[in-house]
C-alpha cells in the first residue's frame, strides 16, 4: 500500500478480538470494536531491515495497518487501543465502501520502549488511496515517522514549527491551544445560560484572560 516496496509487505490479519478480549476495556469501547470494525490487516512493516533506512533513536519499527469499517464513523479509542497493545508506532488506513483515511497518533515510548504514551491523532478526508499525502521522506526511521506525521497534521502544526525546536514541542503546544479553545467554548455556553449578572460579569473576566493566554504568540 501506499506505494511502499514489496520488500515491506506483511499481509497478515490481525483477530480484531485480540485487541479486547481479557483486556480491561469498557463495554462501549468492546462495542464500538465489534460494530465499527470489519477487518484488521497488517500490511507493511517499514523498518532498516525492510527498507534502506537507519534505524531510529525512538522509532525501531513503523507498521501500517489497513482497517476495514462497517461504518463511516469510528470512535478514535479503537485506534488508541490498539496503540496501547502494538508496541511499535502504527499508520493507520482507515477504509469504508473504497475511500480511505490515514490517520496517525503521535506516539512517545516511556519506560525505555516498553510502554507509550499516544497523543494526538491527526488524520486526511476521505479519499482514494492513490491520492493520500503519505510519502517515506527521511534517512532514518525517527524521521520518516515525524514527517508521517506532518504530513497529515498540517495546518494544525505549521503555525507552531517556525518557533519550535522539536516536533514533540510544536505537538505539545497544538494540544494545550485546542484545550484552551475547548474551555472557552465552554465558558462562553455557561455565560450564555447564566442568568445573574454578578455571575455573569465573573464568568466574563475568566474568559477575557483565557483569551488573553490564547492570543499570545508564545502559547
Amino acid at each position: 500500500m501506499l506505494g511502499l516496496p514489496q520488500s515491506t509487505e506483511f499481509n497478515k490479519r490481525l483477530p480484531k478480538q485480540k485487541f479486547y478480549e481479557n483486556l480491561n476495556i469498557t463495554p462501549g469501547l468492546k462495542r464500538s470494536f465489534v460494530d465499527d470494525i470489519r477487518i484488521i490487516y497488517w500490511r507493511n512493516k517499514i523498518a532498516a531491515t525492510t527498507m534502506n533506512l537507519a534505524a531510529g533513536e525512538n522509532v525501531t519499527e513503523i507498521e501500517v495497518f489497513e482497517v476495514r469499517l462497517n461504518t463511516q464513523s469510528m470512535d478514535e479509542a479503537i485506534l488508541r487501543q490498539i496503540d496501547r497493545e502494538i508496541p511499535y508506532h502504527i499508520l493507520f488506513l482507515l477504509e469504508y465502501e473504497g475511500k480511505y483515511q490515514a490517520w496517525i497518533g503521535y506516539k512517545e515510548s516511556i519506560n525505555g520502549r516498553k510502554a507509550f504514551k499516544v497523543n494526538s491523532y491527526y488524520h486526511t478526508d476521505w479519499m482514494a488511496e492513490e491520492e493520500l499525502p503519505m510519502k517515506v521522506e527521511g534517512l532514518n526511521l525517527d524521521m520518516v515517522y515525524e514527517n508521517f506525521v506532518r504530513q497529515l497534521a498540517g495546518d494544525v502544526l505549521e503555525q507552531f514549527e517556525g518557533t519550535q525546536k522539536t516536533l514533540h514541542e510544536a505537538i505539545l503546544r497544538s494540544e494545550q491551544k485546542a484545550r484552551l479553545q475547548k474551555q472557552i467554548e465552554i465558558l462562553q455556553e455557561k455565560i450564555r445560560k447564566e442568568k445573574q449578572l454578578n455571575k455573569q460579569m465573573e464568568m466574563n473576566r475568566e474568559l477575557k484572560k483565557l483569551k488573553m493566554i490564547l492570543n499570545k504568540r508564545d502559547i
